[in-house]
């Protein structure tokens, strides 16, 4: 049976599982809408490409499955950058299809060109560096090994972004149907780990004094949630988290050293420093954020241990004492079944840790006042929503330092590239990948709400359950930070005049609530349909009340 590109490119997507494609038509990606028509995948239309890649990268990150995002030619391609990029610094598979002019007229000046020839755009280059496999697709004698090359680069582990680029004749040629079954559309296997290295692992485990384990996203990403947990109680081993595998131990769990790096309490940081003598990093790449700008006394004196199913991550900021590829939740198991029988009770420090995590905590010295509102804010949404809730910040350092991940509660920071305007798709995303989640919340600053609150609609249109924390201070808070710790108070490019965000909500044709007071947040919690409505929460702040630390830029 013949069938067109298009269909194709459908079936293909079918067969790697994706349920939705965030995206905007144009006319020379229509054919592949016009397949989508009858296709169980649903489309959703989004308001910019933009919003359409971090919405594709949400629902990557949320459910751990392909995204898929679709633009026309030329400047829908484009606006899509930013987002693939993103999802390409988070190792997202993330799926970009993009229309692309006639191939008989490349070259020629046509409409939205993106060739590359005759001086035009060259579409596929833009992507190359910011993918793990592009195509522009100019004919189709080599449909089956291009698909099954973006199918392994979607479906390796780690995975990152596709994009295929169909020029408007080629998506309407036809093929045979067979090609769909000789594609390989299935994960790739787990690889196995060496047994030496995880017997020397748990050897240098039992015979540390201190041992501390510093558990970054890796876990995650491997499901090794409970194998850490079980391997941190078995030993009486506390755990420290980077921001962005912030909840990979349960934070209130009696060894939870809460989150490492410059934007938090500090915990974490001082017990690493004063007494560990062993560090397990797993799964955490150790960048600027989580290794405090890669400060030497964190390491300094210790004895450390790297494991990371990234051959790329190990021995990249610094050189470990023992280095083992692999899926982490199999060596996580692997050690725990080395372990003797007869260890005996765990010597822990969990006392002094749980006393130390209340005294930091009611101190703040990173908020010393003013933040009060946000503080009660977090500490609400942590009572009141234990389970089954989807948390996406743009703003990071409230909720590094003030909200508790427990039980299944998804915590996803800022991280990639750290886009501005990224948690209100990326929410959107996500809460249509996981229809069971009992509420969703995207908090971020009114800087980056102008870079996308227009999707706020989207979630209307799709009818999304979404609560948009609103933190409003009229400024560019990061720049004016900086500029008041670092350029005198020489503030430029920084500040704003905001809309009326009580109006705009009302023209979106949702909730709004304007918080002051510790009593408006309460307010907000008793009175709002957090779960199954759509909500704009105005958080007012101070322009010039700032948190305490440097990022030294």
């Amino acid at each position: 049976m013949q069938i067109s590109v298009a269909e194709l490119i459908v079936g293909f997507m079918q067969r790697l599982g994706v349920e939705a494609i965030f995206g905007m038509p144009g006319a020379h990606i229509l054919p592949v809408y016009d397949a989508l028509y009858d296709a169980p995948i649903r489309t959703v239309l989004a308001k910019h490409e933009q919003g359409a890649a971090f919405m594709a990268g949400g629902y990557a990150r949320a459910t751990g499955r392909v995204g898929a995002c679709i633009a026309t030619a030329g400047p829908g391609a484009t606006n899509l950058v930013t987002g693939i990029a993103n999802a390409y610094a988070d190792r997202l598979p993330v799926l970009a299809i993009t229309g692309e002019t006639a191939t008989y007229i490349f070259g020629r000046g046509g409409l939205q060109e993106s060739s590359g020839e005759g001086g035009s755009v060259d579409q596929a280059e833009l992507f190359r560096p910011i993918t793990r496999y592009r195509k522009l697709l100019e004919r189709t004698d080599y449909l089956e090994a291009v698909l099954n090359q973006a199918a392994a680069a979607l479906l390796d582990d780690p995975p990152g972004p596709v994009l295929l680029s169909l020029p408007y004749n080629v998506q309407n040629e036809r093929v045979d149907a067979g090609l769909l079954d000789r594609l390989r559309t299935t994960p790739t296997a787990t690889r196995l780990v060496a047994e030496e290295p995880v017997r020397r692992l748990a050897r240098m485990l039992t015979d540390a004094r201190q041992p501390v384990i510093v558990a970054g996203y890796g876990c995650i990403r491997a499901g090794a949630q409970a194998e850490l947990a079980r391997l941190s109680q078995t030993l009486g081993i506390p755990v420290a988290t980077s921001l962005k595998a912030k909840g990979a131990v349960d934070e209130d769990a009696p060894l939870a050293l809460g989150s490492l790096g410059v934007t938090s309490s500090g915990e974490a940081y001082r017990y690493i420093v004063e007494r560990a003598d062993l560090l397990l990093i797993l799964g955490a790449s150790f960048g600027e954020r989580t290794s405090y700008v890669w400060d030497a006394d964190l390491l300094a004196g210790k004895c450390i241990v790297q494991v990371d199913l990234d051959a790329r991550q190990l021995d990249k900021v610094f050189r470990p004492d023992l280095a083992i590829q692999g899926d982490i939740r199999a060596v996580l198991a692997a050690v725990l079944s080395q372990l003797p029988n007869d260890l005996g009770p765990p010597a822990t420090q969990a006392t002094e840790i749980h006393a130390n995590r209340h005294a930091v905590r009611g101190d703040y010295a990173l908020f010393r006042e003013g933040f009060a509102t946000v503080r009660r804010f977090f500490r609400e949404l942590a009572r009141q929503f234990p389970r089954e809730t989807l948390v996406f910040d743009d703003n990071i350092i409230f909720a590094q330092n003030f909200y508790r991940v427990v039980g299944n509660n998804r915590y996803f920071p800022n991280t990639g590239i750290s886009s501005l305007g990224h948690a209100i798709p990326a929410a959107i995303g996500a809460r249509l990948g996981t229809p069971g989640t009992a509420a969703t919340f995207a908090i971020l600053g009114d800087g980056g709400f102008q870079m996308c609150g227009m999707e706020l609609m989207t979630a209307v249109n799709e009818g999304l359950p979404l609560n948009v924390v609103l933190l409003s201070n009229g400024t560019m808070g990061l720049v004016r930070k900086n500029q008041y710790q670092h350029y005198g108070q020489r503030y430029i490019g920084c500040d704003f005049v905001n809309p009326d965000f009580g109006l705009l909500a009302r023209a979106f044709g949702i909730a709004h609530r304007r918080v002051q007071t510790e009593a408006d947040v309460d307010a907000v919690f008793a009175d709002m349909d957090l779960r199954g409505g759509i909500n704009l929460i105005e958080i007012v702040l101070e322009r010039d009340l700032f948190p305490n630390y440097s990022s030294r830029r």
